[in-house]
């Protein structure tokens, strides 16, 4: 069948490409957090995660990548993949627990939930980023908020693929087959696009950080100039800078908006999985 070999091509592209970001990478003065993100990342969405990684973090020329990773966009993306990494992992955990156990599939969509978000939130924000805050309890308290936007919209934008995609064939919903990891593949590729807009949002206003640089013999995480860095340490510490333009609950509200779209369509039109 045809998407027996589209998958063979993606998973041999997607082995080519995690094999080039995790070797090539180490020569890129990235936080290792970020770099490990990278990595997961292009695990999930395979050749366009490394192209990502090439466009977005690599640097250019020694001594270039502060300047490179500068540019707002860059920094949304590290953010981005950052929240995608982190909330994969818990998500797949979630996504092989429901096949294997035939749960229904608002509970399945649950327990990925959940595990994503404390996946996520307590590992890859709070302790891998907690040298930002100076503490773990601090770390948790200062990253739930900009934590829970992002997975609201990273799940609103994969639901629907997940039920949707191949609806009808049970491989696609047994671990043991290649079509689920293919699957979750695509749908973790449109949650990011979906995640995007919102860590655009909460980079400019520093409620997340996003590419970080850092030199063998320098500052820990000089990722853009010193006045930014000043301005992130500021929102770990918990004092404000400038009040987020919309509030912070105006975008909740969002988030949360295209959460239950993303839910309602998946539970709608997905009723056959």
């Amino acid at each position: 069948m045809l998407i027996d070999g589209v998958m063979l091509l993606w998973f041999i592209l997607t082995a080519l490409s995690v094999a080039f970001v995790a070797l090539d990478i180490r020569a890129t003065p990235e936080h290792p957090v970020m770099k490990w993100a990278f990595v997961l990342f292009t695990a999930y969405s395979g050749p366009f995660g490394a192209f990502l990684y090439v466009l977005g973090c690599r640097e250019p020329l020694p001594g270039m990548h502060e300047q490179y990773v500068a540019a707002r966009w860059r920094q949304a993306l590290g953010s981005t993949m950052h929240c995608v990494a982190g909330d994969g992992i818990g998500i797949l955990v979630g996504a092989v627990i429901g096949a294997l156990i035939s749960l229904p599939m608002g509970a399945d969509f649950a327990l990925e939930y959940v595990l994503g978000f404390a996946f996520g939130w307590t590992i890859f924000q709070a302790l891998f980023m907690g040298e930002m805050f100076g503490s773990y309890t601090r770390a948790l308290k200062g990253t739930f908020t900009s934590e829970l936007l992002s997975m609201n919209c990273l799940m609103g934008g994969m639901l629907p693929v997940s039920a949707l995609a191949f609806q009808g064939n049970p491989d696609a919903h047994d671990p043991a087959q290649p079509l689920f990891w293919f699957r979750m593949s695509c749908a973790l590729m449109v949650g990011a696009a979906f995640a995007y807009p919102m860590n655009w949002w909460l980079v400019a206003h520093h409620l997340k950080h996003g590419m970080l640089t850092v030199r063998p013999q320098g500052s820990a995480m000089p990722g853009m100039d010193m006045s930014q860095e000043k301005k992130d340490k500021a929102a770990a510490s918990g004092s404000a800078i400038h009040a987020p333009s919309p509030p912070v609950w105006v975008m909740a509200l969002v988030s949360f908006t295209v959460l239950a779209t993303g839910v309602s369509i998946a539970v709608i039109f997905g009723a056959g999985h």
